[in-house]
């Protein structure tokens, strides 16, 4: 166990060189205890995912297709933009802090992951994986209900995102705009799944860092109007009634538990089509 845990060592501290070595002098962060090594590389990635994501994407479709996926009067202000910026990077060192935990867990040969998915081959990989993604999509959906459907909750934490309710302040950056515990909650099913189901490692910190492009996109108010992902058509619904379409990836849960909300007709759907 000893030796095998040591694949995810290494495979951290080779995320770590990558990332940090890249940009610090290695003075700076080589000394450090590895657990703070890999928070400040997830704060690091996190942080340039979010611009990245949220820049370019504001760039494409309120400038370079202006009027074409959002009319002009729907376009947030700067002042929103910057907002919503100013709310997720007072939480990003808390977001971060959520990996570098799940890692450490890892690299303590507490969870079920695996290193290499040459020990469990590629079949058994993709049926994991498909496990790994419907439990994710279970734990949010029933995460982000209770935190509307709990009032304290909804109250202290999650009424800070809901502020944003119309397509005038929805914009990518509101993606990651979350009180930090919040965020938090709503990232955990990704550790717990860990816990009960077998998991490659780095398809695992993979899919954490795409939550940030994901939450992005939904939040742009463009109905891609592709099944059964949860877009942003059907995300902007939720923005405006605060009961329906807690989904994450996909409607399938929010039709399973009777709060889908379709953004055709803006009318409930009782049925899947």
């Amino acid at each position: 166990m000893e030796d095998y845990t040591q694949l995810f060592v290494d495979e951290t501290n080779l995320f770590n060189s990558i990332v940090m070595g890249s940009l610090l002098p290695d003075n700076l962060w080589k000394p450090l205890p590895h657990f703070l090594q890999s928070w400040i590389r997830n704060y690091i990635g996190g942080t340039l995912v979010y611009f990245f994501s949220g820049f370019l994407w504001c760039f494409y479709i309120y400038f370079w297709k202006r009027n074409v996926y959002v009319p002009k009067d729907a376009i947030p202000s700067t002042k929103a933009m910057l907002l919503q910026i100013i709310v997720a990077m007072k939480a990003m060192p808390w977001y971060c802090a959520l990996p570098a935990v799940s890692e450490y867990m890892v690299e303590s040969g507490w969870t079920m992951c695996f290193s290499r998915i040459s020990d469990i081959g590629w079949q058994s990989y993709l049926g994991y994986l498909m496990v790994y993604l419907v439990f994710v999509e279970f734990g949010i959906y029933w995460m982000h209900r209770e935190l509307h459907d709990i009032k304290p909750l909804y109250k202290y934490l999650h009424a800070t995102h809901h502020i944003y309710n119309k397509q005038n302040t929805l914009s990518p950056f509101a993606g990651l705009a979350f009180h930090p515990l919040d965020g938090i909650l709503q990232a955990v099913p990704h550790v717990i799944a860990l816990f009960i189901i077998p998991t490659h490692f780095m398809t695992h910190i993979v899919l954490l860092f795409i939550e940030a492009i994901w939450t992005a996109n939904i939040h742009d108010c463009i109905n891609g109007k592709v099944w059964p992902v949860m877009g942003a058509g059907y995300h902007t619904i939720h923005h405006t009634t605060y009961r329906h379409n807690y989904g994450h990836y996909t409607i399938w849960m929010d039709w399973m538990f009777g709060t889908l909300r379709d953004p055709i007709g803006d009318s409930p759907k009782k049925v899947m089509e």
